[in-house]
């Protein structure tokens, strides 16, 4: 895999540890911050479901980087792609079920990172 892709791999993993940290472990605190659509009074009450959400971050997160760490080229392609693609459909389905923002910020990276596999 290219030296880009890896970067944008990398980035994206990096990208999904935040979410999952916001989600996880800081729904009440720091994410009323990042989630301004979000009544304040929200949070609370949705503690439990943001943790699920930012469990599947996590997942998503591992994915990436377990592809970045597999030694043998096609395989870690392979797994780039699977990864990527999750990435890029629960961008798609964020942006149409919940805000148009989360197209921007988990789907159009994902894209890149896609292409940049596509391109190389």
């Amino acid at each position: 895999m290219n030296l880009l892709s890896q970067i944008i791999i990398g980035f994206i993993a990096v990208l999904h540890l935040y979410i999952l940290w916001l989600e996880m472990f800081a729904w009440a605190t720091n994410a009323k911050k990042v989630f301004k659509t979000i009544p304040p009074d929200m949070f609370e009450k949705t503690k439990v479901m943001a943790a699920n959400q930012g469990l599947y971050n996590g997942f998503l997160a591992a994915g990436l980087l377990w592809s970045l760490a597999i030694s043998d080229a096609n395989w870690s392609i392979n797994v780039a792609l699977f990864f990527l693609s999750c990435v890029f459909i629960a961008g798609l389905y964020g942006a149409a079920t919940a805000s148009k923002r989360i197209f921007f910020v988990q789907s159009v990276p994902a894209l890149l990172g896609l292409l940049s596999i596509f391109l190389s």
